[in-house]
């Protein structure tokens, strides 16, 4: 049964743990094919993706981030690079990005699996280049630690919708 979109925004949640119990090739396409119909301007289209799921990749990842045990518990990563040389605004591709992750955080949900958005680990992204043989034109801009959660308890609250809001205009 498929959920309402804004149920599945406000129940989807980060997971941090995983179960032993590999992804599925399939799965794993089904989750970067619905990152790559995130918008971009210019339709430029500038991410690029490298899936990880040999658990010593896994493992020297996990040493370049503070969340070294959530990158070390996960199955597979999902590491997003942005080509700059089809960009033509650093700003754009870094919010190109962040609809790539959206889409593949809410698809990933929606299939049964649990993921969480690294950020951090970009301050390390040269050495994630480097051990992922990457070329220097692409640019890590976020990794992605996805697997079956281990459990669902996580929790989170919101501000009221209008706490968000500075002013109206108009209407």
């Amino acid at each position: 049964m498929q959920r309402n979109i804004l149920t599945e925004l406000k129940e989807r949640r980060s997971v941090r743990e995983f179960t032993s119990d590999a992804v599925s090739e399939i799965d794993l396409m089904t989750v970067i094919e619905a990152g790559s119909w995130a918008p971009s301007a210019g339709n430029s289209q500038p991410w690029r993706f490298v899936i990880i799921r040999d658990k010593g990749i896994i493992s020297l990842l996990s040493e370049l981030t503070v969340y070294s045990t959530i990158v070390a518990e996960s199955q597979a990563l999902i590491a997003i690079f942005l080509e700059y040389d089809l960009e033509f605004d650093e700003v754009q591709a870094q919010q190109s990005v962040g609809a790539v992750m959206q889409n593949m955080l809410l698809t990933a949900d929606s299939i049964g699996l649990g993921a969480v958005w690294l950020g951090e680990i970009r301050e390390n992204g040269k050495s994630v280049n480097r051990e992922l043989a990457i070329p220097e034109q692409y640019e890590l801009a976020a990794m992605m630690a996805i697997g079956y959660p281990a459990h669902r308890n996580q929790k989170s609250h919101r501000k009221n919708v209008n706490d968000f809001i500075l002013k109206q205009i108009g209407g």
